[in-house]
């Protein structure tokens, strides 16, 4: 009889994407099963590698695109994906507007800007789809997704009804929001928001204090984010009627959700179950005898949304034994067994740095992959 894996596994960050872990678990299974039936379906959680993940497990395209960097006057080489077969766009905002983007001495969310993930939207929208999904991870901004709305068209205005400077530092100048060059075709846009983070705008659990320090923030900038992030919600209310302060989510990229949902009638779901309802994970699942997930690390906050608990919930759902496989296993990763995983494996062979252990990991993810192939021949 032959048996059907399905693999479904996140990026091993700076290692490998989800597509390459897939090609080593299949090298690894091939050799104990060699008639294996696999299907292979690079998964992701919003975050990271969402576009290529929905682009690879649909036999989608990319469009590239310069558009405008976190920093004022930078540009950056950008793309989005459009779905195979759908008039669905997938958008990674840390391709526009990323931390990674900008270099470390020079981090300062009081004028880094979300305006270039707003060019994206625009080319998305300019390219006739429908419907897009919005990964928010990675951001290096804390503007409220203000920069995003002004590249839709969106005028933020001063009491003498001058344009403001991008940034979040200067929120607190703003008086109006003039929407009437705003692209009227937003309205007609589905727009899903990939996040599995709940925080509010505002707040001590806000944008500037939970997430400002690993964006360049200082004491002193945090304090001043989030008031002009409050600022910011209470010119919107008055402006739009949209209450974002305390809706859960709104402070993630640094209020870009708030900002979509004040500019867009996005919705907010999390990453890994737009992914696995995209890509028909469920079904599949369903069908297959075997599950392999993983990731870079796995611990207990994996449970929060990452992508091998949202494979590992789905198997327990149809009782399909899922195998996880990671590049280190941290702290109490113990509670997955609850929902719905197997066994988790750690790939490493022999202690070794990090640098070595990146290099390696097709090659330990392809020995741990048979390894586990050759217990499953006992069962």
């Amino acid at each position: 009889m032959v048996k059907k894996f399905v693999l479904a596994p996140d990026s091993f960050k700076e290692s490998m994407s989800a597509k390459e872990v897939c090609q080593a678990m299949e090298r690894g299974i091939k050799k104990v099963f060699p008639d294996a039936d696999i299907i292979s379906i690079p998964m992701a959680d919003g975050g990271e590698g969402t576009t290529d993940s929905l682009v690879d497990a649909t036999a989608g395209l990319r469009v590239y695109k310069t558009v405008s960097g976190p920093l004022d006057g930078t540009r950056v080489d950008a793309y989005f994906g459009i779905l195979g077969n759908s008039n669905t766009a997938v958008i990674e905002m840390a391709k526009a507007s990323g931390l990674e983007l900008v270099e470390k001495n020079d981090r300062n969310p009081l004028i880094t800007s979300t305006y270039g993930t707003g060019e994206l939207i625009k080319a998305a929208i300019d390219a006739g789809v429908k419907k897009i999904i919005i990964g928010i991870g990675g951001s290096a901004t804390n503007d409220g997704g203000s920069g995003m709305a002004r590249a839709l068209g969106a005028k933020f205005l001063d009491e003498y009804n001058r344009s403001i400077p991008l940034g979040g530092g200067f929120l607190d100048q703003l008086a109006k929001v003039d929407m009437t060059d705003f692209d009227v075709r937003v309205k007609d846009i589905e727009i899903i928001i990939a996040s599995d983070v709940t925080n509010p705008l505002v707040g001590e659990t806000g944008a500037s204090v939970v997430f400002g320090p690993q964006k360049g923030a200082t004491a002193e900038m945090i304090s001043k984010l989030d008031h002009n992030l409050e600022h910011y919600a209470d010119v919107i209310f008055n402006t739009l009627g949209k209450d974002i302060k305390d809706l859960p989510g709104a402070g993630a990229a640094g209020g870009l959700g708030a900002g979509l949902i004040a500019f867009t009638n996005a919705k907010m779901q999390l990453g890994i179950d737009i992914v696995a309802e995209t890509t028909g994970l469920d079904e599949k699942i369903k069908e297959a005898d075997n599950v392999f997930t993983g990731e870079g690390g796995m611990d207990f906050q994996t449970k929060f949304g990452k992508a091998p608990f949202g494979v590992s919930r789905i198997a327990k759902k149809y009782h399909k034994p899922c195998f996880a496989l990671a590049g280190y296993i941290g702290k109490d990763v113990e509670v997955l067994y609850d929902e719905g995983m197997t066994a988790i494996f750690g790939i490493q062979a022999k202690a070794q740095v990090l640098s070595e252990a990146i290099l390696e990991g097709p090659k330990n993810v392809e020995r741990t992959s048979e390894n586990i192939a050759r217990m499953l021949l006992l069962i």
